[in-house]
């Protein structure tokens, strides 16, 4: 796999993380009293008797841990020589390549098609030329 689809992956990775540790917490979390104006909220029965704080380190570890990796593959690209102006030089020069191979792939594509065309025509007489030939029963 090469690099580009990796950061690709590790940015879902990333979003998955986040996404899945925002959800845990809001549901997870327990009630806070908004004002003093109001009760007391009522005790946030937990399922499986989890330790709410412990929680928030793990999946905030994983996320660190996702985003150290992510730097790592940052780091591991290519760093650009010359700058600006020489990628944008290069760009020019493979569009020009690019459109000099297109022209030349057009010119084969009309050459083809002019074959094909012949092919069919002398088809058709020889298709013609058989059904001619052929005695009436």
């Amino acid at each position: 796999m090469d690099i580009i689809s990796q950061l690709q992956e590790q940015v879902n990775l990333i979003a998955h993380l986040a996404f899945n540790t925002i959800g845990t917490l809001q549901r997870d979390a327990p009630p806070n009293r908004l004002s003093p104006n109001y009760p007391e909220p009522p005790p946030h029965p937990t399922e499986d008797g989890s330790n709410f704080s412990e929680q928030p380190k793990l999946m905030s570890a994983g996320l660190v841990k996702a985003a150290k990796q992510f730097d790592a593959l940052v780091a591991a690209l290519p760093i650009s020589e010359g700058g600006e102006e020489a990628q944008i030089k290069r760009i020019a020069e493979l569009q020009a390549e690019n459109d000099v191979i297109g022209q030349e792939l057009q010119k084969q594509l009309e050459a083809a098609e002019k074959e094909l065309n012949q092919v069919q025509d002398l088809f058709k007489r020889a298709s013609d030329n058989c059904l001619n030939m052929k005695k009436p029963e």
